[in-house]
């Protein structure tokens, strides 16, 4: 009798899902659009990162072969609109411009240090866009499942109580049903915990190439102005010979 109980008993994850409480029912629907969600941004955010990071590093190289801001300048105008290389450029020739007439060099170079080590700072924080939601998923989701379950396995102990025997067609589907809100739990945390670790590694590696082309700027920058300084300074003691020739 048991067993016929069992067999004609819907025991399928559609079939569990329907006869599931509400607040199973609620618990699982949530899950499953988190795990939606994660995947939609997995799929968007890969594609945006390997874009971004194989544009880089085309400017990366680029860069590498100028001598000079102006010669970079020229080299990034053949850069996507959207270029991050770009952008840094733009920050250290505008704190040129801004500091022209300054005495000293250094200040200049640490007022660009500073500008650009900010702007890589907000670059990678846009990159990380996204991850705050991978993590809490990855974290909660299993808690949230687990609530589901335990919900679903207090139902079935007032449903036996209620009948009053511990028949195993009355015991079993309900157990089933509530430990299919902990799988669906695990379904959604496990690939959000991965993905997450995923996107860390990629953004780590965006940021430190991003490094490196604020730290080429900085090299151009700082052989413009010294080379610049010492012609001003050989021009200057020409000028000082000469009027002590015609004195």
């Amino acid at each position: 009798m048991v067993a016929s109980d069992l067999m004609q008993t819907d025991l399928s994850v559609w079939g569990m899902y329907q006869h599931a409480d509400i607040v199973v029912k609620v618990v699982m629907i949530g899950l499953l659009l988190a795990s939606v969600v994660t995947w939609a941004i997995f799929f968007s955010k890969y594609a945006e990162l390997s874009a971004a990071k194989r544009r880089l590093k085309r400017e990366q190289l680029a860069l590498a072969e100028t001598r000079s801001l102006s010669d970079a300048a020229q080299t990034a105008k053949s850069f996507s609109a959207n270029s991050h290389s770009a952008a840094l450029l733009n920050d250290a020739q505008n704190e040129l411009e801004l500091s022209a007439g300054a005495e000293s060099l250094d200040g200049i170079k640490e007022r660009t240090s500073f500008r650009l080590e900010r702007k890589v700072a907000a670059f990678s924080r846009h990159a990380g866009r996204g991850n705050g939601f991978l993590a809490t998923i990855g974290s909660v989701a299993p808690f949230i499942g687990l609530f589901g379950t335990v919900w679903g396995i207090m139902n079935s102990f007032i449903g036996i109580a209620k009948t009053q025997t511990t028949n195993l067609a009355v015991v079993a589907p309900g157990i089933a049903e509530a430990l299919l809100a902990t799988a669906i739990g695990l379904v959604a945390a496990i690939p959000a915990v991965v993905i997450y670790n995923v996107f860390a590694r990629m953004i780590a590696s965006y940021k430190a190439s991003l490094g490196d082309v604020a730290a080429q700027i900085l090299l151009l920058q700082s052989r413009d102005l010294d080379l610049g300084n010492a012609i001003g300074s050989k021009e200057a003691q020409r000028a000082v010979t000469q009027k002590l020739r015609v004195g």
